[in-house]
C-alpha cells in the first residue's frame, strides 16, 4: 500500500513539474461565435425573392411565386399584391384581409422560400494577392483564415502582414489590421477574427 501511495505521489510531482513549464496564460484570437451579428434587423421582401402563400384548407389558393420586377405577386382570388419592400407579416395581413371577401376567417401564412434579392449584401470578398479572388456567401463561423483558404491561399507576391479587413461599423467603413503571415506561418491567431456579412479582406502585394 505504501508503495502505491509513493508511486501516486511521484506521478503528481512529475505532472506538477511539467505544468510549471507552461505559460501562465494563453491568448487566443476572438471567438468564432462572435460573428452572430445580423445583416438586417428586419427582412423586407425584394424582387426575385420566392414567396409561398399557404391558405389553410384551401390548397387551390396556395401558391409559390417569385416577386416580379414591379414588386408584386399574383394571388388567386385576391389578384395582385404588392410584396416588394414589405415584411412577410405585412403581406400575410394584406392577403388575409382581401380573402375575407371570399372565405370566412382565412388562415394565411407567408413563407420566404428563396432569398435572392439580398444575396450580395451578405457576401464577403477576398481581393488582392490571393490565387483566386472571390466573392463568397457568408456562413456562420467563418474566420479570416477560412476565406483566405477559399481563395486558394496567398500568391507569391503577397505582403501578408499588411492585410486589412474592411468592415462597416456604425455606418462607416473601418479598416482592421490583419497579420496573415503570423496566422499562416506562426500559428498566431490573434487577428484570425470572425467574419461578418459584407466584410472585404484586402491583401496587398509587396513593393519590390
Amino acid at each position: 500500500m505504501n508503495r502505491i501511495l509513493k508511486l501516486i505521489s511521484f506521478v503528481l510531482v512529475m505532472l506538477t513539474a511539467g505544468c510549471s513549464n507552461l505559460p501562465d496564460s494563453v491568448t487566443y484570437g476572438p471567438e468564432v461565435s462572435q460573428n452572430k451579428r445580423l445583416l438586417v434587423d428586419q427582412y423586407y421582401i425584394g424582387v426575385d425573392d420566392e414567396v409561398a402563400i399557404n391558405v389553410w384548407k384551401h390548397p387551390d389558393l396556395s401558391i409559390t411565386v417569385p416577386v416580379r420586377p414591379d414588386g408584386k405577386i399574383s394571388v388567386p382570388l385576391v389578384g395582385e399584391v404588392l410584396a416588394g419592400g414589405k415584411t412577410p407579416v405585412e403581406v400575410d395581413e394584406e392577403v388575409t384581409k382581401k380573402l375575407t371577401r371570399y372565405i370566412r376567417d382565412p388562415q394565411v401564412s407567408v413563407i420566404l422560400v428563396e432569398l435572392r434579392s439580398h444575396e450580395f449584401l451578405s457576401r464577403v470578398r477576398v481581393t488582392g494577392a490571393v490565387r483566386n479572388p472571390r466573392s463568397l456567401n457568408f456562413r456562420q463561423g467563418m474566420t479570416v483564415l477560412d476565406i483566405v483558404l477559399e481563395a486558394g491561399g496567398l500568391n507569391e507576391f503577397a505582403s501578408a502582414n499588411n492585410s486589412k479587413l474592411f468592415r462597416v461599423i456604425k455606418g462607416k467603413v473601418e479598416p482592421i489590421n490583419i497579420y496573415l503571415f503570423d496566422i499562416l506561418n506562426d500559428g498566431d491567431m490573434k487577428t484570425n477574427i470572425a467574419i461578418e456579412p459584407g466584410d472585404i479582406l484586402s491583401i496587398p502585394e509587396r513593393v519590390f
